[in-house]
């Protein structure tokens, strides 16, 4: 399957504590629940205080012999004790950890709380992030780790918390505008229309920046793994110019030797380039404030060269 096509992960705001995170990230099906609205029901039942004396009288009636009844009523006693308690363990754990997504609904983010298009745009952002920070130049520590552990996810919450609104606008804007406008109101809702164009466009090339990010890095990491085995062979380098010196001729033998030094300069040349490149990349995201370019004056404001149209409404 195109990794394109999958859906977003689940999107919690990084500036809550982190047990409180976990908490969240633990129990994707109780962030549904408290996002539908649903409440808990009571875990106890009423019906057990009729049914249990019910089936005791049963029991007596049928042997006629009250010892009978009495045992077999600690027996139901106790199983329905047992069974009330870890129902009712469960039901606490359950209840505690919704009432902490109802508290906390405004910080995460569910794919289904964004619409097609919208989770697309994040997949591509949660992609190119992941791939930063699974790479061997950022576990290294040759690019920026700590900028990268913190400003990453940071920038992945304010694209998800934006595309969720945008998603929200975009369903308000599709049911208030009618289909069909009468001949001449168009310009009059052009506004709005324009203004979710450019809030889109914005928000899509944010991501392109992250995604260039993401390209530089893994760019880097093909270099570093080659200049690895390059340094492996380097340390071998005089064993090569001595067989080159003891099987070659003099001049030929020279100018081989004078290859392989040169050779793994240029490697390294390389891969200090691929590095800084990596670096710059990050600086042209991560320096740059979300509000500057993504705020509210973004999205009244028309690109010069025409918006980007929302996926779902160019079709």
């Amino acid at each position: 399957m195109d990794p394109r096509a999958l859906p977003p992960r689940l999107v919690i705001d990084p500036s809550l504590p982190p047990e409180v995170s976990v908490e969240l990230r633990s129990s994707p099906h109780i962030l549904r629940m408290a996002r539908s609205g649903k409440r808990m029901d009571p875990s106890f039942s009423p019906v057990l205080l009729f049914a249990l004396p019910a089936l005791l009288l049963m029991v007596w009636i049928v042997t006629d012999r009250p010892e009978v009844a009495l045992i077999s009523g600690i027996g139901m006693g106790l199983i329905a004790l047992i069974r009330w308690m870890a129902l009712d363990s469960s039901h606490r754990i359950v209840k505690r950890r919704l009432r902490l997504a109802n508290t906390h609904a405004d910080r995460f983010i569910l794919p289904e709380d964004l619409d097609r298009p919208c989770q697309m745009l994040l997949r591509r952002a949660q992609d190119a992030a992941e791939a930063v920070l699974n790479s061997k130049v950022h576990k290294a520590g040759l690019i920026d780790s700590v900028e990268n552990q913190v400003s990453l996810p940071e920038e992945i919450w304010q694209i998800a918390h934006r595309l969720r609104r945008l998603s929200s606008m975009h369903a308000e804007h599709g049911r208030l505008i009618p289909r069909e406008l009468p001949p001449g109101m168009e310009d009059a809702f052009k506004p709005y229309t324009s203004a979710l164009d450019t809030a889109w466009t914005s928000l899509s090339h944010r991501v392109r920046h992250l995604e260039k990010y993401a390209k530089q890095v893994l760019k880097a990491d093909k270099v570093f793994h080659a200049h690895r085995r390059l340094e492996a062979l380097a340390a071998k380098t005089p064993e090569y110019q001595q067989l080159l010196a003891d099987t070659v001729r003099d001049e030929l033998a020279h100018e081989r030797i004078r290859e392989l030094a040169d050779q793994a300069a240029h490697v390294r040349k390389l891969f200090e380039e691929s590095v800084m490149q990596a670096r710059q990349a990050a600086g042209e995201l991560l320096r740059t404030p979300f509000s500057d370019t993504y705020g509210t004056g973004a999205i009244g404001r028309q690109a010069t060269t025409g918006p980007q149209r929302h996926p779902s409404r160019d079709s």
